[in-house]
């Protein structure tokens, strides 16, 4: 029986301008969604004593795209939005269960990831296209991903260093 783990491949990469816009704007956009979500559950819980899960804020999150002062949402792909939901989540099912402590706001200055699933991105001969991207990102291949295999989830990260990482999430055989 083969057992097959999760690794992580981290490399530099050095985004378009026209990336890099896009990138920064999928970053304010999912610390925003992440803030506001977490607002909502905080208030949830101590106003009304409920627990606001991840399907309330995943249907917040679709009227917040509808709402004029945050139609921009729309214009970044919808995946990393919907994950960052997704690990507020799992941030609070630590915190309830006693593993974790209780979820903070994330900081502009910080920088910022996102993380984009199979959905959102496209991995072939070596090169990565995310989600609303025209061209390939340009990716420093310090070492390469085992042979037959491909990312189940992409996330870019800027340091506040201004530098930026992709890691790719692949099931390595070996």
């Amino acid at each position: 029986m083969l057992q097959m783990t999760e690794r992580a491949y981290k490399y530099r990469f050095y985004p378009t301008p026209e990336q890099e816009n896009l990138l920064r704007r999928t970053m304010g956009c999912v610390r925003l969604v992440y803030n506001k979500a977490l607002a909502e559950r905080t208030e949830g819980w101590y106003q009304r004593q409920e627990r606001v899960g991840y399907n309330q804020t995943s249907s917040m999150l679709t009227n917040w795209k509808k709402e004029d002062d945050l139609i921009f949402l729309n214009e970044v792909s919808s995946v990393p939005l919907q994950q960052t939901l997704r690990h507020l989540s799992k941030a609070f099912e630590n915190f309830w269960a006693k593993r974790g402590k209780y979820p903070n706001f994330k900081k502009k200055r910080n920088g910022g990831n996102a993380e984009f699933t199979r959905a959102a991105f496209k991995y072939r001969d070596g090169s990565l296209w995310l989600a609303k991207c025209k061209e390939p990102l340009y990716i420093v291949w310090s070492r390469f991903l085992p042979d037959d295999t491909s990312p189940s989830t992409v996330t870019v990260k800027l340091e506040p260093s201004g530098r930026w990482f992709v890691s790719l999430l692949v099931d390595d055989p070996t």
